[in-house]
């Protein structure tokens, strides 16, 4: 699968290619090569490999910025269950098993939602349901324990916004455009045109056309590092951080829900009314 993965894109450049090439034979035989060598083709593929620049520095900021965020996402989430956790060593009475339980179905949810099987606005929800359980701790923790439970909790959201913020906005889209219309001329002015002798214009034709072509798909690939729901997508960022976290997370959620270590039951302060799940 990471060898299909790796070449996948090659292959889609190259079925353009061949297009290209197909219909460049077509059109010598035919004797449609009408457009002359211009002095002025160089300066257009220029100016077109310039803006693709332009536009792959643009991404790749955000890409760069987009690796470390499962990384931040799994290190919220280990650091809120090993708080809780050092609840129950300061409080051996403390029932902490509900919130390392609902840790733990978050990271699994997280992984859906990065796969699009699960919404944004429910999964914030769950990040929410976080509160409840801190709250019902409140009788056991103590109150700077709390505060940095609730400030790993808001950096959690922030990443998650921070990534649903990349993963739904492209970059510059006027640019895409420009780029694509002059990728798609330049493919028509290299078939049209007449280079002697014609083995080299085949050469040049199936080069420049790969470039453009394989540049403006990087690009777009580039452009959403969280693509693993699309079918075409190639390059994305890897989930491995997330996805050993959630195994961790599942491990410490067993081991302090067992009965015991005081069940799963909710861990509600009795003097209080918060409602229970």
């Amino acid at each position: 699968m990471a060898t299909n993965n790796k070449y996948r894109l090659l292959l889609q450049v190259s079925a353009f290619v061949a297009v290209v090439i197909g219909a460049k034979l077509l059109v010598h035989f035919l004797g449609w090569e009408i457009i002359p060598v211009n002095p002025l083709f160089p300066g257009i593929l220029a100016a077109n490999v310039f803006l693709m620049g332009f536009l792959l520095s643009g991404v790749m900021s955000d890409f760069k910025e987009s690796e470390r965020l499962p990384g931040e996402l799994s290190a919220c989430l280990e650091n809120l269950a090993q708080d809780v956790r050092g609840i129950r060593m300061a409080k051996p009475e403390a029932n902490v098993g509900p919130c390392l339980i609902l840790l733990s179905q978050l990271s699994r949810d997280i992984l859906s939602w990065f796969h699009k099987k699960h919404g944004t606005a429910e999964l914030l929800e769950h990040v929410n349901e976080l509160t409840l359980q801190f709250a019902a701790m409140e009788q056991w923790a103590q109150a700077v324990l709390l505060v940095r439970l609730k400030q790993e909790q808001g950096n959690l959201r922030r990443t998650l916004i921070r990534t649903y913020t990349i993963r739904e906005t492209s970059f510059v889209s006027s640019g895409y455009l420009l780029a694509d219309l002059i990728t798609i001329l330049l493919c028509i002015g290299l078939v049209l045109s007449k280079i002697e002798p014609f083995y080299e214009s085949l050469f040049f034709v199936g080069v420049i056309s790969y470039l453009m072509i394989f540049l403006i798909m990087l690009i777009r690939d580039l452009d959403n590092p969280f693509g693993y729901y699309e079918h075409y997508s190639v390059e994305n960022v890897s989930l491995k951080p997330l996805e050993e976290a959630a195994g961790r997370l599942a491990q410490i959620a067993s081991i302090e829900a067992s009965p015991l270590n005081g069940g799963a039951e909710q861990c509600t302060a009795p003097d209080t009314d918060l409602p229970r799940r």
